[in-house]
Parts: C-alpha cells; structure tokens; sequence
C-alpha cells in the first residue's frame, strides 16, 4: 500500500476517534470514484478509480514507522571533508570559558572552523560575549554578529538603531543577524500596525549596513506550508500540530507573498547592502523562485540553514542548483546541535540513496545525497563566507 495513502487514513482515524475497518459485503468492490477526484476519508486508491479501507485498525501518523528493506550503499561522514564555517550558529552563552571549550569541543569533531554566532544581540550582552571570546585561546573560533531592536519604530528611531549599530560593530561585530522571523510577521509598531519588511522608516538603518560594509543576516517568514490550511494535504501537519506558533493561516494574518514582497522590495531599494536570506530565503522547495532571486538581486547570498529536507529529496536539482550558484550559497546550521550536522555532510559529499532525515515531524520522506564537486563544497564550506563577511579568520 502506498504510504501516502495509509498517511491520511491514519489521519482520518485519529480525527475521528475510530478505526477504520473493512466495508461490508455490499462494498467488497470498494468505493468509486470519478477520474481525478480523491479517495473518501478512510480509504486509498487500490485500482483507478477504486477506493478501499484496510481490513485493519490503520495506525496514525505518529505510528506508522516502517522499516526499509532497501539495501545500498552506506557512507556516514561524521567529520566533514574540508573546514566548515557555520554562519548561522546559535550555541547558546559563550561568556564563561566552560561554555566555550565545550562548544569548540564539538566543532572540532565535526571539522568546524569558525562559528559565527547570530544571536541577534546588542550592547551590553555583545560586549560580554566579545571581551570571553577575546580572552579566550579560541578566540580565532568564533565571529559574532550583532542585533538589532525593531520595536518602537517611529520618530528617532533610526537614528538611535544606527548608532548602536555603529558601536556594535566598532566593538567588534561582523554584521547583524540573525534578524527574526518576527520582523515583518508580528512586531508591532506604537500605533499597533505591523512593522513592514519595507518600511521606509528602517532605510537609515539599511543603508548604514552599507556605509559600514558589513551584512545583514535576516530571516522573514517561514516555510511556505506554515502559511497553508491546516489540513491532511498539507506536508507539514505533524509539525503545525505540535507546535501551534507556527500556524501563520490565521484570518487577517500578514501573507507568505506579501513577506516575500516586502523582503524583495528592499533588496531592490538597497542594491549596495549584503543581504544573507536565512534558509534559503525559505525557496529550497522551489529552486526555480530561488534562482530567480538571485538572478534578480547580486547583492544577496543564501544560507541552508535548516533546509537541509528540501533539499536531500530532489538532489539531482539541487546538485546542479548549487554547481550554478557555487559563489551565492554558504553553510549554516542554525540550531546547534551537533549529532545533526553529520547528516548536511553526507547529503552534501555522498551520492547515498533514501536515507533518514534527523526529525520525523519536519520531513517524513527520505534523503538522497547530493555528490558535489570538491570545488562547489569548498565554496560553500567556507570561501564564500570569507568574502561575504569580513573579517573572518583566514586560516
């Protein structure tokens, strides 16, 4: 039976309440249906135009983990091939020297170089990081990016967000970022309307990244599906169903185009700033959209940043994507932690086929390696973030 199939069913158990059984003598045949239109709740395709319900109690979504008898080859890459820098790290506090070797424990396992830490901080908080990186003997380690505060946009606030921007950076920081998803999707402003993407209030703050030569790392929206009904054709429904902030469908909520809208309309406004779209600008499941924003904006580089299950399922589309685009692409992790990271490698360097992603409820199909050039992975390893974002170690 096909899997997608026993998916809905187990879908369409848990709603209801039941198990679905087997019909009785009357529908030993099953249940027709007209060319083109669905099965009925409870049931799946077993011939064109049939539709059957198992003879069995159907299990659900969070049951039905079936185990794979395929045989292939297998690489596990625990340690990637050349030095990666991640430049979408959060590893948490690093102002005690416990914190630090503890993290560069990690790192040098998996053969990462540098982290830059994209903890959107400002001020104080930065300064304390930077001072326990300085005094530390891994202080060539890590690069650490600044904030920025988007509430209370209005009348002298860009002013104050580009001298605090001008201090951060004077204090040490490689640029700002990770900018949030809430930006754009729910701060307010004080008279309770959305804070835009594009709006011409922040455009001091864009062009100051400019004049300072440094990038701004932003992340606006989510996956396109978390903007999507909440429904069983929805791929991302186990995710939306344990974790309720992520459902972006609700009435009058802001768009995921009108996001991408905005997003793009400054890029276009500020073609002589560094902008780094976070997650591949949430367009790996459509690389189509992806090459032509980059195509469109020169001044933009993308991150793969938790993303990595777009694109281990169509990897003959992203191997050529990432061989076009070599110099626009750059490794990012986000969450950090460490046991996941073997599985970008293996996806990036090998040619494995239908192997797992690390979390069930963000893909629950299989990855493929992608096999890329020794060339495009160092790119996209590190050389490219050494351009991108100044003032990263050399070594």
């Amino acid at each position: 039976m096909h899997r997608s199939g026993l998916v809905v069913t187990g879908l369409a158990v848990a709603a209801l309440g039941m198990a679905v059984v087997a019909q009785g003598p009357g529908m030993r045949g099953g249940t027709r249906v007209a060319p083109g239109q669905p099965c009925p709740p409870g049931t799946t395709e077993t011939r064109p135009g049939n539709c059957q319900a198992p003879e069995l109690p159907a299990p659900s979504i969070l049951d039905y983990r079936p185990k794979s008898t395929l045989v292939t080859p297998e690489h596990l890459v625990p340690k990637a091939k050349f030095p990666v820098i991640d430049v979408h790290g959060h590893p948490g506090n690093l102002t005690t020297p416990e914190a630090i070797n503890r993290v560069v424990a990690e790192m040098d396992r998996l053969n990462l170089g540098v982290m830059v830490v994209a903890e959107n901080v400002s001020g104080d908080r930065l300064t304390r990081t930077l001072q326990a990186l300085s005094a530390s003997p891994h202080k060539d380690r890590f690069r650490v990016m600044s904030g920025v505060d988007f509430r209370n946009v209005g009348p002298g606030w860009a002013e104050r967000a580009v001298a605090q921007l001008d201090a951060d950076v004077k204090a040490g920081a490689v640029g700002v970022g990770e900018i949030s998803k809430a930006f754009g999707l729910n701060i307010r402003k004080p008279d309770g309307s959305r804070l835009k993407v594009d709006d011409p209030a922040l455009d001091p703050l864009w062009q100051a990244f400019a004049r300072l030569d440094v990038p701004v790392f932003v992340h606006t929206a989510e996956p396109q599906e978390f903007f999507q009904p909440l429904d069983y054709t929805n791929e991302r429904w186990l995710e939306l169903a344990l974790f309720p902030s992520r459902r972006n469908n609700q009435p009058g909520q802001v768009t995921f185009e009108e996001l991408m809208t905005e997003r793009n309309n400054v890029f276009r406004r500020h073609p002589k700033t560094r902008f780094i779209a976070a997650h591949f600008g949430w367009h790996a499941n459509d690389l189509g959209r992806a090459a032509k924003m980059l195509d469109e904006f020169p001044n933009v580089t993308v991150e793969v940043g938790a993303i990595l299950y777009d694109l281990g399922r169509q990897p003959r589309a992203a191997h050529d994507f990432f061989v076009k685009y070599q110099d626009r692409i750059m490794f990012g992790k986000d969450s950090f932690q460490p046991d996941e990271y073997p599985y970008y490698w293996r996806v990036f360097e090998t040619t494995d086929e239908y192997f797992d992603y690390y979390r069930d409820y963000h893909a629950f199909w299989k990855l493929y390696g992608m096999g890329l050039p020794d060339t495009v992975l160092k790119k996209v390893y590190a050389d490219n973030a050494r351009r991108v974002i100044k003032g990263l170690p050399r070594g």
